[in-house]
């Protein structure tokens, strides 16, 4: 899990305004950091079979916020994942 300083760290690198908490690209942000720091956590803990359900259900959701900003927004999903160096 994220600590509170990092995901305010993250929403600010990738918020539009000040006021953006929740667009597509912060979501996404933050389920890549998620990510990451379950993929470390399963690497040592193997039989961890609950984190594993939650890491899919992770995946799958950033899979999708990734195919609705890519049928909007073409530049910025080019973008964001040159950035986050997600493979697509």
């Amino acid at each position: 899990m994220l600590t509170t300083e990092a995901k305010a760290e993250i929403v600010k690198k990738f918020q539009k305004d000040a006021a953006d908490s929740g667009s597509v690209a912060v979501q996404i942000a933050l389920l890549s950091a998620n990510i990451k720091s379950l993929t470390e956590h399963l690497k040592k803990h193997k039989k961890d079979l609950h984190s594993m359900r939650g890491l899919v259900r992770m995946v799958n959701r950033r899979r999708k916020l990734l195919n609705y900003i890519k049928t909007r927004k073409v530049e910025e999903y080019k973008a964001l994942i040159a950035e986050l160096g997600i493979r697509k």
